[in-house]
C-alpha cells in the first residue's frame, strides 16, 4: 500500500469477533464544535480502543459536513424514510455519531463502550445502544448463512471505500438499520418455502439462479447491477441480537457510495420500476434507519490534530480481535 493512500478504519474488516456493540449519539444541545470533535477523535485512546477490541465511528452528514467539509463526498445524506406508512416502510432515525465496538468477549466489549461513552458524556447523549452477538456458523436467527455474497477479503475495500483522490477517500459509506424479525410466522413456513422467502439453500447457502429464483426473494431484490449487468457489491457486517421477547438483525453494510443503498432499499421498498417488495418483510420489518459515513484513519488523525486532540497514527490502529469465528 502506497505511504500517499489513506488508511481506512480496519475494524471495518476485522474478522472473527464475537461480540458487538453498535451505540448512537445525539450531540448535545448547544455544544461548541471545537470540543465535541475533539472530544470525538479522543475515543481512539487507550482506554477505549486497546485491549483486543475493534472500532469503528461514524459521522452523521451533518455533523460530518460541518467538522470536515473539505472531506464530505457529495452524495452524503441523512436516512430519510422509504416506502408507506401502512405497507412495508423503514422510518428514518439518523443521529449525530455512531459508534461500533466488537471484540472476543461482551464482557470486554462492554467495558470498552461504557469508556467510550464516560468519555463523550459532556457532549453527546446516548440514543440508542445495542449488544449483538453471532449466532451459531454466521447465520442469521432465521437459521440462514447472512453475508454469503460478500466481497473476498482482497475485495471488501474496493466495495466499501471511497475511492482515492475524491473527497472523503479511504472513507465508508455507512447503513445501520435494525430489523425485527416475526421468526413464528418465517419458522411456520416449510424449509423449501423458507428457501423461496430468502433465494437460498438452508442447509449449505446455495444461491438460487435463473428461472429458480422467485422475483420477490430477497437475494433478487437486494442485488443490484451496473450498465452491463455486473452486480456492485456492498460490504454486510450485519448480526443478530435480541431477547426471546424480540429479536431480529442489526443490519450493517458499507459501500464505497451511498447510491447503491439508495437503488438497493428501492428494489426492496417498491419504489423500484418493477413494483415488487421483498419476500423478507413480510416476516421482517425495520424499526430504525440511518446513514452514517466512516472516515479514514488518516483524516481522524488530521481531524484531531486540527482541534489540539494529540493522536498517535500508530496507536489508533485497532488490534484485531482473536478469529474465533467467522465472520457475519
Amino acid at each position: 500500500m502506497s505511504l500517499a493512500m489513506n488508511v481506512p478504519q480496519f475494524g471495518i474488516f476485522a474478522q472473527g469477533t464475537i461480540a458487538h456493540e453498535f451505540i448512537e449519539f445525539d450531540l448535545r444541545p448547544d455544544v461548541e464544535m471545537g470540543k465535541a470533535t475533539a472530544a470525538l477523535s479522543q475515543l481512539r485512546a487507550p482506554s477505549v480502543s486497546a485491549g483486543g477490541v475493534n472500532l469503528v465511528i461514524g459521522f452523521g452528514s451533518e455533523l460530518w459536513k460541518t467538522v470536515a467539509p473539505d472531506q464530505a463526498p457529495a452524495d452524503l445524506a441523512p436516512f430519510a424514510p422509504i416506502g408507506r406508512i401502512g405497507g412495508h416502510h423503514a422510518p428514518a432515525t439518523q443521529h449525530d455519531f455512531w459508534l461500533w465496538v466488537s471484540g472476543s468477549s461482551q464482557d470486554v466489549v462492554f467495558e470498552h463502550a461504557r469508556a467510550a461513552v464516560k468519555m463523550l458524556a459532556e457532549v453527546a447523549n446516548v440514543a440508542s445502544e445495542q449488544p449483538c452477538f453471532v449466532h451459531r456458523d454466521s447465520r442469521d436467527l432465521t437459521g440462514f448463512i447472512d453475508g454469503t455474497a460478500n466481497p473476498m477479503t482482497h475485495e471488501a475495500p474496493i466495495a466499501a471505500l471511497v475511492p482515492e483522490g475524491r473527497p472523503g477517500a479511504g472513507g465508508s459509506h455507512v447503513l445501520v438499520m435494525r430489523w425485527v424479525h416475526n421468526l413464528d410466522a418465517f419458522e411456520a413456513l416449510p424449509v423449501k418455502e423458507q428457501e423461496q422467502v430468502i433465494g437460498r439453500s438452508k442447509p449449505s447457502s446455495v444461491e438460487m439462479t435463473g428461472d429458480a429464483l422467485p422475483p420477490d426473494a430477497h437475494i433478487a431484490r437486494v442485488q443490484i447491477n451496473d450498465e452491463a449487468g455486473e452486480e456492485i457489491p456492498i460490504y454486510r457486517r450485519s448480526v443478530p441480537y435480541g431477547t426471546v421477547a424480540e429479536h431480529g438483525l442489526y443490519f450493517v453494510a458499507f459501500a464505497a457510495d451511498r447510491t447503491r443503498f439508495d437503488r438497493m432499499l428501492g428494489r426492496m421498498f417498491v419504489t423500484d420500476a418493477d413494483r415488487v417488495h421483498d419476500h423478507l418483510m413480510d416476516f421482517s420489518r425495520p424499526v430504525t434507519g440511518s446513514f452514517y459515513f466512516a472516515p479514514s484513519l488518516t483524516c481522524l488523525a488530521e481531524l484531531g490534530e486540527r482541534w489540539g486532540a494529540a493522536l498517535d497514527p500508530v496507536s489508533m490502529a485497532e488490534e484485531p480481535a482473536a478469529k474465533t469465528s467467522p465472520s457475519t
